[in-house]
């Protein structure tokens, strides 16, 4: 199970990280391994609807055992499929990059991260530099 204080640091963490590559305001969202949201910061100036989509990014990384980048490619692949899973999820499912699952040193499977803000590859770039900053594995 993430930690308060875990969920946390990934989230100030990611924050830095987007600050440092001077990306747009940032919402991140750590949801544990039964997707329960124990973490979320949306930055000043952040565009309305940030933090639903950061928690999606997040619970379809959970749901589907693989990172949001993934769902992405799946949904170009099979978009019949992805429409289906979002909506027996009543949408909680967000196919693009960003959302990253959070493992710990053994490869237990603690929760998952998303971001959403920026460029989707610059969301996945900064969810990975939080889980990595306290002390835990992305993937």
């Amino acid at each position: 199970m993430i930690t308060l204080n875990q969920s946390r640091s990934i989230v100030a963490a990611a924050r830095a990280e987007g600050r440092e590559l001077q990306l747009n305001p940032l919402t991140v969202a750590v949801l544990d391994a039964g997707g329960h949201l124990v973490a979320l910061e949306r930055e000043d100036g952040a565009a309305f609807g940030r933090p639903e989509i950061a928690a999606g990014k997040a619970a379809g990384a959970l749901a589907m055992g693989l990172p949001s980048r993934r769902l992405g490619d799946m949904a170009a692949e099979r978009p019949q499929f992805m429409a289906a899973l979002s909506a027996a999820w009543q949408g909680r499912l967000i196919p693009a990059a960003g959302g990253v699952l959070i493992r710990d040193a053994d490869g237990t499977l603690l929760g998952a991260v998303g971001v959403s803000g920026d460029l989707s590859d610059k969301d996945e770039e900064v969810a990975m530099a939080g889980i990595a900053a306290a002390g835990l594995v992305p993937g």
